[in-house]
C-alpha cells in the first residue's frame, strides 16, 4: 500500500483550446469560452450561451482517427479520444514494452453526447454511438489494453471518481498505469430546457463571457461547458522504472455522499466539509499544507455559499489565508469532465505557481469572504492543493494533488 501515485501525463480539450497549453494560457489570461451557442439554433429557449469547444476540433480529430472508427463515434466520444491519445503522448509511454494487462482506462462519463444535435447518428452506429463504456472501450481497443476498463457515473463528479477509483487500483497492486479522466457535452435543447426548468442555469445572455460569476452577489446559475480531460496515472515504481517526466503526486482523495436531496447540497455546506476533512486525512497531509483550493464553484446560489461555509468550517480562521477560484468562470461547467479537467489546472497550478483567476467577481456577494483571486491571475509558490466536485444525488470528491 506505501506504492505513491504521481500523474505522469495531461491534457485537456475545453471553450479555451484544443490541448493542454492553450487552455492553460487562457486561463491565466483569464479569457472566457462561452459565447452564443452554435451547435443548434438557441433562439426558442431561455438560455442561449454555453462555453463550446471551438469549431476547429472536428479538423483537428480528423487527422488522429480512423474514418469509419470516427462514424461510429459522437463528437464527445472523439473529443475523449483524441484528448487521450495527447496525453499517452505526453507520458511517453510505449505499450509495447510493457504488460498490457496491468493498464486500466477508467472513465467519468455521465452520457455520449448522442442528442438531438449529434450529426450523423442512423440505424448502423445509434447503438455503438450511445454507449456509455464506448469511450472507455476505445481507447483500450486503440493501445489493445487488457487491464480493467470501464466508466463511473456520478453526474458533476464522475471524473473526479474516476480518478479516485484509478488511484485505489495503482495503491492496492491491481494497475502499474491508468489512463483516467472523462468527457461530456449537454449542450442541446433537451438538457438546457431541463435545467433552465430546475432554475439552475444563467440566463444573462448579454454579453455571454459575464454569465458565469461565481461568487458574486448577482450570480444566476451556471453555464454549460464542455470537453474532456485525461489524467494518466503510475505507480511511483513503474514511473521511475522508465525514467518518466513527472507533473505531480495524486496524494488522496475522498468519496463521501450526503444522503439528503437529489439537488440540493446539505445546508451550511455540512457534506462538503465532511468530504475536504476526509480526503485531507486520506491524503497523509497537514491542513497547513493546503496552499489553493481549485473550487467547485459553479456560480448557483447554495453551491458558492455552501462551499464558502464548508472551506471555512474545514479550515477555520486560515480559511482567509487560503486562495481560491473557480475555473469555471471562464470554461463553464463540463459536469462529467469537470473533475478532470479542474484537477489538471490544479496540477499545472502547482507546478508554474501561478493561480488561476475567477473572472467576472466585479461585485462580491457580501456573505462570501475568502480569497477568491479576483478576476486577475496570482502568482503563489504551493506544495500542495485540493480540487472539489459536488454533484447532484449528492455525489462529492475532493482529489489532493502535492509537488513531487
Amino acid at each position: 500500500m506505501g506504492n505513491r501515485v504521481l500523474i505522469t501525463g495531461l491534457n485537456v480539450i475545453s471553450s479555451l483550446g484544443l490541448d493542454l497549453q492553450s487552455n492553460w494560457d487562457n486561463l491565466l489570461m483569464g479569457k472566457s469560452g462561452v459565447k452564443r451557442i452554435t451547435l443548434f439554433d438557441p433562439s426558442a429557449i431561455q438560455t442561449k450561451i454555453a462555453a463550446q469547444v471551438p469549431d476547429s476540433f472536428e479538423e483537428y480529430a480528423e487527422g488522429k482517427i480512423k474514418k469509419r472508427i470516427a462514424r461510429q463515434m459522437t463528437r464527445v466520444s472523439r473529443m475523449c479520444y483524441v484528448c487521450a491519445q495527447e496525453a499517452i503522448i505526453k507520458s511517453g509511454i510505449n505499450f509495447e514494452n510493457l504488460d498490457r494487462s496491468r493498464v486500466a482506462v477508467i472513465l467519468g462519463i455521465v452520457n455520449t453526447g448522442n442528442s438531438s444535435v449529434e450529426k450523423d447518428t442512423d440505424a448502423k452506429n445509434r447503438i455503438i454511438k450511445g454507449m456509455n463504456n464506448a469511450m472507455s472501450a476505445w481507447i483500450s481497443i486503440e493501445y489493445g489494453l487488457t487491464g480493467p476498463s470501464f466508466t463511473v457515473s456520478t453526474a458533476c463528479a464522475s471524473s473526479g471518481y474516476a480518478i479516485g477509483i484509478g488511484y485505489d487500483m495503482i495503491k492496492n497492486g491491481q494497475a502499474d498505469v491508468v489512463i483516467a479522466g472523462g468527457a461530456d457535452s449537454i449542450i442541446n435543447p433537451e438538457e438546457i430546457s431541463g435545467f433552465n426548468e430546475l432554475f439552475a442555469l444563467s440566463v444573462e445572455n448579454n454579453p455571454p463571457e459575464k454569465a458565469s460569476k461565481p461568487f458574486s452577489k448577482n450570480r444566476d446559475g451556471f453555464v454549460i461547458g464542455e470537453g474532456a480531460g485525461i489524467m494518466i496515472l503510475e505507480s511511483e515504481a513503474f514511473a521511475k522504472a522508465r525514467n518518466a517526466k513527472v507533473y505531480g503526486e495524486l496524494a488522496g482523495y475522498a468519496f463521501t455522499n450526503e444522503g439528503y436531496n437529489i439537488m440540493a447540497p446539505k445546508k451550511d455546506g455540512e457534506g462538503m466539509a465532511q468530504t475536504m476533512e476526509l480526503a485531507i486525512k486520506n491524503s497523509g497531509i497537514d491542513k497547513s499544507e493546503v496552499g489553493y483550493i481549485n473550487a467547485h464553484g459553479t456560480s448557483t446560489t447554495l453551491n458558492d455559499k455552501f462551499e464558502t461555509m464548508a472551506i471555512k468550517s474545514v479550515f477555520g480562521n486560515r480559511a482567509y489565508q487560503i486562495p481560491v477560484s473557480s475555473n469555471k468562470s471562464m470554461i463553464g461547467h463540463t459536469v462529467g469532465a469537470a473533475g478532470v479537467i479542474e484537477g489538471a489546472f490544479t496540477i499545472l497550478s502547482i507546478i508554474h505557481g501561478k493561480l488561476p483567476p475567477t473572472i467576472n467577481l466585479d461585485e462580491p456577494d457580501p456573505e462570501l469572504d475568502l480569497d477568491y483571486v479576483p478576476n486577475v491571475l496570482r502568482e503563489k509558490s504551493i506544495n500542495a492543493a485540493i480540487s472539489n466536485s459536488f454533484a447532484f444525488g449528492g455525489h462529492n470528491v475532493t482529489l489532493v494533488f502535492k509537488k513531487y
